[in-house]
């Protein structure tokens, strides 16, 4: 069965807000200030909790930045789960664009490096947990993506067949993830690197997700009624 996984951060939700809300919580209580700002340190904020501290402790120049990294990067997943969606949107179309999908057969997922307890609280606090009959998160696994096993499982626990899938992701990481399990990679041009994605070479790119359909059923086929 043809199998359509999706990456969160940055894909389907916009999550950049929050994100740099729970690193600057972090840089207030250092007594720091809010060191990063939403807009634009907002592709670092899609690459996880780390670079986010990384990026502003060498911004601050502090001497210790591996070692504050480590002391505070609990902090932060604690202030983040706290206040998860108070400026995080879901991308226009991308839940009409699942549902879509979903009734044509696909089998729907999600694969992301988001922690997979603070991505089920995510995405029921947004409402759509039950629209995907997967998600592996980053910790789901002993290994997480680029490696290609967290794709895999997304897709046979969404009950498809993972050499019949394709991830539609964001970055480089997806890319990586798609290519080493040898299945097609849709990224989305209205993240925070817009078009630039179009020099990871994907195989599909979409604009909005009014396409995305289209793009699937081009890549992977339709799904067989009697399947």
């Amino acid at each position: 069965m043809q199998t359509v996984i999706f990456d969160l951060d940055g894909t389907l939700a916009d999550t950049s807000g929050d994100l740099i809300a729970a690193a600057n919580a972090c840089f207030r209580a250092m007594g720091r200030g809010d060191v990063l700002d939403p807009l634009v340190d907002a592709s670092t904020a899609f690459m996880g909790g780390r670079a986010m501290l990384t990026l502003g402790l060498e911004r601050i120049a502090h001497g210790d930045v591996a070692g504050q990294v480590d002391q505070w990067y609990p902090h932060l997943l604690s202030a983040y789960e706290a206040d998860i969606d108070r400026y995080t949107t879901i991308y226009p179309g991308a839940m009409e664009a699942v549902g879509v999908l979903s009734a044509t057969g696909y089998k729907v997922g999600i694969c992301t490096n988001k922690p997979e307890k603070l991505a089920e609280t995510l995405l029921s606090r947004l409402g759509i947990r039950k629209a995907f009959a997967s998600l592996i998160g980053a910790d789901t696994l002993p290994t997480r993506k680029p490696d290609p096993a967290p794709l895999r499982e997304a897709a046979l626990r969404a009950g498809g067949d993972p050499a019949q899938s394709l991830i539609v992701g964001d970055t480089i990481t997806d890319r990586q993830t798609a290519r080493a399990l040898g299945v097609p990679c849709i990224l989305v041009t209205f993240g925070p690197d817009g078009r630039a994605v179009a020099d990871l070479d994907p195989e599909g790119m979409i604009d909005h997700y009014d396409a995305l359909p289209g793009e699937v059923r081009r890549l992977i086929g339709v799904p067989a009624l009697t399947d």
